[in-house]
């Protein structure tokens, strides 16, 4: 078996924009063991891990087609394991050794198919990670069951995890539903196999790496858990689809890998690619994602003034402004949403919008002042 992989060298790094370029490790391949490079990161510097680690496939004997030539499966060293005690104790390592470099509120996804994601799953759970998502990535063009003997593998499961319940981990809830035309994004992603012009060969014309995966799997996944800037770690890092994808979207990456062919790959694959502008990369955000501004903030910046009346809508309900930020209105005193809230019988009310300031004969939701406030201090 081999698991224990020594030897930590970084491979030449490619600019970065991060307000950390001064940190050497940035946007480098390390090549070596994961457990052992990562200890030379430093604790809580990662935002996003994503893993493609060893699935241990198990295979028995050479696999043909109906035509008899012969199937380029992952038979490689690295994927192969004396037993499920020695693979567990492998996922282990690398789960502890993610696990120390990721931020409190980081996130991690690791890929498997069924012969190891139940038991990468319920490690991750042991050691105190907290699933939040599984997600299924159907394929859209798999390789056929060649035997006849089993359902055609057609799809891998991808575990999106936290360090802990309590994490609040990044998700461009709004950028993904624009991403996918107006629609929550589901959990079964439709992608093709790495094919084409996208799979990288070596001059004999065969696969550089038996399971290279499609850009389009990593562009989800950090459009979904990423941000601009954010460090994103990949410690199988193969010929560089992670790093690939990073650089793109604007985003810091670090790999590790142990293969210097891999390294090679990746590393010119990487250098290729010209990141988008700042403008460019820029991600859609809705209300949750803004700056919360507290309505005692406008009277702070005399936008509004104690005494000051607001309405509703209708001008069937005034209410006035007091100095601490609360509305009176009637026997009713209390912040914009309670007082809301009271004044219809109901139990909740968004008072940003059913209060309206009064200037002659026009009214405007009081929203308005919010969303000039919010601007002045985005400008600063």
């Amino acid at each position: 078996m081999r698991v224990l992989r020594t030897g930590v060298s970084p491979v030449a790094p490619h600019p970065t924009s991060s307000t950390e370029a001064d940190a050497s490790w940035l946007n480098t391949i390390l090549k070596g063991d994961c457990v052992s490079a990562l200890e030379k990161l430093p604790s809580r510097s990662v935002d996003l891990v994503f893993a493609d680690p060893p699935y241990n496939l198990q295979l028995g004997g050479d696999l043909h087609r109906p035509d008899q030539s012969k199937v380029d499966a992952c038979d490689d060293h690295w994927d192969q394991f004396e037993s499920f005690e020695a693979y567990d104790a492998f996922t282990r390592a690398w789960l502890l050794a993610a696990r120390r470099v990721m931020k409190p509120d980081g996130s991690l996804y690791v890929i498997g198919s069924y012969h190891n994601i139940f038991r990468v799953g319920a490690i991750l759970q042991d050691l105190g990670f907290w699933i939040m998502n599984d997600i299924v990535w159907l394929k859209s063009n798999p390789m056929p069951n060649f035997r006849g003997k089993r359902f055609t593998n057609a799809h891998e499961t991808m575990i999106w995890a936290t360090k802990s319940k309590d994490a609040k981990p990044t998700f461009n809830y709004d950028a993904l539903k624009t991403f996918n035309e107006d629609l929550q994004m589901r959990s079964d992603w439709h992608l093709p196999l790495c094919t084409g012009a996208e799979r990288l060969k070596g001059k004999d014309g065969q696969k550089v790496h038996p399971t290279q995966k499609p850009e389009a799997l990593l562009y989800r996944v950090l459009t979904a858990s990423s941000k601009p800037g954010d460090v994103v770690l990949d410690p199988f890092f193969g010929t560089g689809t992670t790093g690939a994808v990073a650089r793109k979207l604007g985003r810091n990456y670090v790999g590790v890998e142990r293969e210097q062919d891999y390294i090679d790959a990746a590393t010119a694959r990487i250098a290729a690619i010209q990141p988008g502008d700042e403008k460019a990369l820029e991600m859609q955000q809705g209300k949750r994602a803004q700056k919360r501004i507290p309505f005692g903030t406008l009277l702070e910046n005399g936008m509004l003034e104690p005494g000051t009346e607001l309405t509703c809508s209708k001008g069937k309900h005034l209410a006035i402004v007091r100095a601490d930020g609360s509305l009176k209105s009637g026997d009713h005193t209390g912040s914009i949403h309670k007082v809301g809230a009271l004044v219809q019988g109901q139990e909740a009310c968004n008072g940003w919008t059913f209060w309206h300031t009064i200037e002659g004969s026009k009214k405007a939701p009081i929203d308005e002042l919010r969303k000039e406030i919010r601007s002045r201090l985005q400008a600063n």
